[in-house]
């Protein structure tokens, strides 16, 4: 009898081990059928990898609610299979399309983790940026003003009046159709001359320092009255530095590789 005790005893503590390592690899068991750990896995490589891309954390109650979200899925796909929707021509051609986004997808990813960009090929595309960012050779920047104005008369009084010994940045204030810059005296700040309409630069680099124009500069805003008060050798505007910019250059450039693969396959496939 004790015999038969403790083999009913360790028949039961294998089926145990056994059942512990299954349950392991499962979510729940919903009406009998197992689902398994691997979906839920997937689903939060999901939602990871999409925060991931917003530059987001997940929410720590949407990673709580990823169980009850698995289990809910397997509740309505077993209603569907029970329904049969799983046989009807319009699932068969979803199933079909959705099978080829995934495998173009996982295609893709296979390319991206086979083709790393490094930290020096990197660089090497930041420093040629930041080259292509150098003004060319006798390029100028100007700080000027200016008046806007509707009729050609009221810049014509205008320039009258500086003459007379006005004072532009008062003018501005009063006169100027252009609030954003009148507010501060008509200042536009420096800036090379193709910055500006074609009328305005062409008229702005004739301009000596401290020279306003003799007459009013037609754009297709209205008329302007522009004084130069200087200029100066075009500088690079201050770039980044490399590491703040890193991680948005390699995937820039990874996005680039990416692009010119899925050219390159389109130029290779034998298309009838």
């Amino acid at each position: 009898m004790k015999k038969q005790l403790l083999a009913a005893c360790a028949a039961g503590l294998l089926a145990g081990a056994f059942a512990l390592p299954a349950m392991a690899q499962n979510v729940a068991i919903v009406n009998g059928k197992p689902v398994p750990k691997a979906r839920l896995d997937a689903l939060e490589g999901q939602i990871k990898a999409q925060a991931a891309r917003t530059g987001q954390p997940v929410p720590p109650e949407v990673q709580g609610q990823l169980r009850d979200e698995v289990i809910a899925r397997e509740v309505f796909m077993q209603e569907a299979e029970k329904l049969g929707l799983q046989s009807t021509p319009d699932f068969k051609a979803k199933m079909d399309l959705a099978r080829q986004s995934v495998l173009i997808g996982e295609l893709f990813a296979d390319y991206a983790k086979k083709h790393p960009v490094t930290d020096a090929e990197a660089k090497v595309e930041y420093d040629k940026l930041i080259k292509a960012q150098a003004p060319a050779a006798g390029t100028k920047e100007y700080k000027a003003r200016h008046i806007l104005v509707e009729k050609e008369d009221d810049a014509k009084s205008i320039i009258a009046q500086l003459k007379k010994g006005g004072k532009f940045e008062d003018i501005a204030k009063k006169q100027s159709k252009d609030t954003g810059s009148g507010a501060n005296g008509g200042e536009l700040g420096w800036a090379p001359a193709s910055t500006y309409v074609p009328e305005f630069g062409a008229a702005l680099t004739k301009l000596k320092k401290g020279q306003t124009t003799d007459a009013p500069v037609k754009t297709q805003f209205g008329y302007h009255v522009i004084q130069l008060e200087d200029e100066r050798d075009a500088k690079a505007p201050e770039p980044p530095p490399f590491d703040a910019v890193k991680a948005q250059l390699k995937q820039q450039m990874e996005q680039q590789q990416l692009a010119k693969y899925q050219q390159e396959l389109r130029e290779k496939a034998k298309v009838e």
